[in-house]
């Protein structure tokens, strides 16, 4: 493990926060990659927790954007991320060595829900960077407006026919309504056979979205979901 202190920790909705630290010294990761994460205090520095990088290796610092899970009304969560909303520039973290989880693997229909987005940020900043984003898809599933993760970031990488933005909870002009069903995704993907999809969310939307797009003929080799 490595340690890090924190260098800055600011608000990007309601209950999400971006945490920028240390980065260790020849410490390397691409875009996609997780690692496992913990808090250099007593009784929790054992509690790692696998948390996704969304920003760039070529960058001097690491940054994470995490939401965060009150345990008195999220009582299936550990308070983990809780603890570490409460944590002030200068606080250490503990951070393990990087390991895959997502990898692009080419142009296609990225699918999220919630939190689920986190995984795809960095891919997204390589891919603007290197303009390489446009024939690339998103579908963001959220219950409100205010729950949505970096929107006008989004905004800026897709143009509005490749961008969907739906809320589950909430009804407004401004977005879809619903869950993502298969009338969503039909609207993005005209040729399921040939399209790659890239699926990251609660379980339970991930098990649907696999069982929805295998119904419309997706290829199982075509899907890459976080494992």
């Amino acid at each position: 493990m490595h340690k890090v202190k924190l260098l800055t920790k600011e608000p990007i909705t309601h209950n999400v926060n971006r945490y920028i630290t240390q980065k260790p010294e020849n410490y390397e990761f691409t875009p996609g990659q997780a690692t496992e994460v913990a808090i250099n205090k007593l009784s929790w520095e054992k509690q790692k927790r696998p948390f996704t990088f969304t920003n760039l290796n070529s960058d001097k610092t690491l940054e994470f954007v995490i939401k965060s899970y009150d345990p008195k009304i999220y009582q299936d969560h550990d308070g983990m991320t809780w603890e570490l909303s409460k944590l002030e520039p200068g606080d250490e973290l503990l951070v393990d060595d990087p390991w895959g989880t997502i990898s692009y693997q080419g142009p296609g229909l990225f699918i999220a829900g919630g939190a689920g987005i986190t995984p795809f940020l960095a891919i997204f900043n390589n891919l603007h960077k290197s303009d390489k984003i446009k024939n690339n898809k998103l579908i963001f599933s959220n219950k409100t407006a205010r729950d949505i993760i970096y929107e006008q970031e989004l905004k800026n990488y897709f143009n509005q026919h490749n961008l969907m933005l739906t809320l589950t909870q909430t009804k407004n002009k401004n977005y879809e309504h619903g869950r993502i069903d298969e009338v969503k995704i039909r609207k993005l993907v005209s040729d399921f056979k040939k399209e790659k999809f890239y699926v990251c969310g609660p379980p339970s939307l991930v098990k649907d979205i696999k069982a929805t797009l295998k119904n419309l003929g997706a290829n199982a080799n075509s899907l890459v979901f976080e494992k």
